[in-house]
């Protein structure tokens, strides 16, 4: 019976070409990803990962930082796979001239090969040096008209796991007074609304508690308020799908977090979740809840 090879994912090209985009999109379907590796050390980084059982899919970003870059790569790919027992994958990103001359110029940085500051000798002295490793590459992928969320897409259809990733809300409850959440991608602000801090009977309790519920939904104010901020998330919410957000925190906010925020992220909960996988987190909770 024939040992399976072991594969190694190689990413490297042009410098500019979106390398970094392609680690961190790596990263996100669950590869190990080591950056900048020197040539000389991909033997001996190769072993150390055979003998561990933690990594189950590596990858190793190389570029012309490393000034051996030329010769040693092609001299330490052809030794890891002589042993038979690995499979060495070579991605090479690339993109056209006038691309990377825009891209080094919206950046202000040079190519690693420029010299007395020659932009476009500096691209074309790297393209002529990286020959040999385009020409072994197993994958080229022309990055010039690609966003980043298509060249992420184009990985993980690529080398992801077949199921598609699930989209998911995370609807957030917090105070102000005890600072905003700094993870959230959508932020409202209820303190508008009718506070129940101010009624006696409601003030000990909070949004999870029918009365407080029924008290703030059903002011007219908030009816008006609930039902256009709930259209426009449903406006919004494919709009981020279609960008590639897998995960969209939509945290609501009033004075202390006990009773309107809490109570408009229940609803907010109860009505996207016809339609997405919704949590729901109520940060200031237990501050309230009586022991």
């Amino acid at each position: 019976m024939n040992k399976q090879k072991k594969q190694l994912l190689i990413l490297t090209g042009m410098s500019g070409a979106g390398k970094t985009v392609a680690m961190h999109s790596l990263e996100d379907i669950g590869y190990f990803v080591v950056d900048n590796l020197p040539p000389e050390l991909l033997g001996n980084f190769w072993d150390l990962i055979n003998n561990s059982e933690d990594f189950n899919k590596v990858a190793v970003v190389i570029d012309l930082r490393v000034k051996s870059f030329y010769k040693d790569l092609i001299d330490e790919i052809n030794s890891l796979e002589d042993s038979g027992d690995t499979q060495a994958i070579i991605v090479f990103l690339d993109a056209s001239d006038d691309t990377l001359v825009a891209r080094y110029k919206e950046t202000r940085r040079l190519p690693p090969l420029a010299k007395n500051g020659r932009l476009l000798d500096g691209i074309q002295d790297e393209r002529l040096a990286l020959m040999p490793v385009k020409n072994r590459a197993n994958y080229i992928m022309d990055t010039s008209k690609m966003k980043p969320k298509e060249l992420k897409q184009r990985l993980q259809d690529k080398f992801g796991e077949s199921h598609d990733q699930t989209f998911g809300i995370e609807v957030m409850s917090f105070g102000f007074k005890y600072g905003m959440p700094i993870d959230a991608d959508i932020v409202m602000d209820v303190r508008f609304l009718p506070n129940p801090f101010y009624i006696p009977e409601l003030r000990p309790f909070t949004g999870l508690d029918k009365r407080v519920f029924n008290y703030v939904m059903d002011k007219d104010e908030t009816k008006v308020f609930y039902k256009k901020f709930l259209d426009l998330l449903q406006t919004a919410i494919p709009g981020y799908i279609a960008e590639g957000k897998e995960k969209l925190t939509i945290a609501i906010g009033c004075t202390g977090g006990q009773h309107r925020s809490v109570s408009i992220a229940q609803q907010l909960a109860r009505d996207l979740s016809k339609d997405y996988p919704v949590d729901i987190t109520h940060r200031e909770i237990s501050r309230y809840i009586r022991k």
